[in-house]
């Protein structure tokens, strides 16, 4: 498998799942405003939508979008999903919560809005982080282990502290403890990302 991805995107929570793994699998950086890849490759060839994440399989089937890649992920290592149908599907609902409306919620401060648009935006999104925190059952949100839902959460909590986006106690202590994962940690130094100090001492 060939993983392409961006630097602070959602791609991080596939790159982490790919990493702890242990399988060989390739990467490749993209530059999201010139559709570049980091060894001079047109991204549009690998995918029209022109953005990340990319999976591109052994057999040279393209897999796109943060939640489907995920749940792809999910179905082939399941220690990262849920066992029964309805878990699963529990599953789907959180990554597309967190995919349509909190991961979309960020828009303004990715894309130049005004204080006033992210001012909205700040207290729209507590309030997302606030109902996902209520779901909840433990440490993570569906157990005792992280599901690949957690790690995509996980890259919203850090851009949430990027952003001054207040979020639920509960969620700071599981960005602290996803950081904490040697995978995790091997991820972000492989995109060149480094965890800051005061993200993984709150909680």
């Amino acid at each position: 498998m060939k993983l392409y991805y961006c630097p602070w995107a959602c791609s991080l929570a596939v790159h982490i799942v790919l990493t702890e793994v242990g399988e060989p699998f390739d990467s490749e950086s993209v530059d999201l405003k010139t559709k570049v890849t980091a060894s001079g490759g047109d991204f549009n060839r690998v995918t029209t939508k022109g953005y990340v994440p990319a999976l591109v399989l052994d057999d040279g089937e393209v897999i796109t979008e943060n939640v489907a890649v995920l749940y792809y992920l999910s179905t082939l290592y399941p220690a990262y999903g849920l066992e029964d149908a309805l878990g699963r599907t529990r599953l789907l609902e959180v990554l597309s919560l967190v995919a349509t409306e909190i991961h979309k919620g960020f828009k303004p401060f990715w894309h130049g809005g005004t204080e006033e648009e992210k001012a909205a935006a700040s207290a729209r999104l507590t309030a997302l982080f606030q109902q996902v925190e209520s779901g909840m059952v433990s440490d993570y949100l569906f157990g005792a282990r992280p599901t690949v839902a957690d790690l995509y959460v996980f890259v919203m909590t850090l851009w949430a502290a990027r952003f001054g986006v207040e979020i639920p106690e509960r969620l700071i202590a599981l960005r602290r403890r996803i950081g904490e994962r040697e995978g995790v940690k091997t991820t972000l130094r492989s995109e060149g990302m480094v965890m800051p100090k005061n993200m993984r001492e709150e909680g």
